[in-house]
């Protein structure tokens, strides 16, 4: 463990309940991804903020895992992420994608989780920002 105030897998179930079903969230993949937070965020950046900051991560992934777990399960790989827009021969798809929180945020903004955590990052990534 880096930082010293990385939440424990309970308190992550605790501060985010909608996460307690272990069977569709296991404590392996809490554990797996308490550990990827610890390794790529800082405690002495995000001062108070960091338990929080890590939670969203783990968040994130986790409300992406069982979509993938399926996908694993078939054989494949969840490829899917916001299409604007495609044509095939005679089909074409489009969606507005005006409503993403932050169009830098890519891969975060899969998830409520991901873009309210790239959000908070920009704000210490630019040293805060004036509204």
């Amino acid at each position: 463990m880096k930082n010293q105030t990385l939440p424990t897998i309970e308190q992550f179930r605790a501060d985010f309940p909608q996460f307690d079903n272990r069977q569709l969230y296991p404590d392996s993949q809490v554990a797996f991804r308490l550990a990827f937070a610890d390794r790529v965020l800082d405690e002495n950046r995000l001062a108070e903020w960091f338990p929080y900051m890590v939670c969203l991560v783990v968040a994130h992934y986790l409300t992406l895992y069982p979509r993938s777990a399926r996908y694993a399960a078939l054989g494949g790989v969840d490829s899917s992420g916001v299409v604007v827009n495609k044509s095939v021969d005679k089909v074409s798809m489009g969606y507005d994608t005006a409503s993403t929180l932050n169009s830098d945020g890519g891969f975060w903004n899969r998830t409520t989780y991901g873009a309210e955590f790239f959000q908070t990052l920009m704000l210490f990534g630019a040293g805060g920002r004036q509204l």
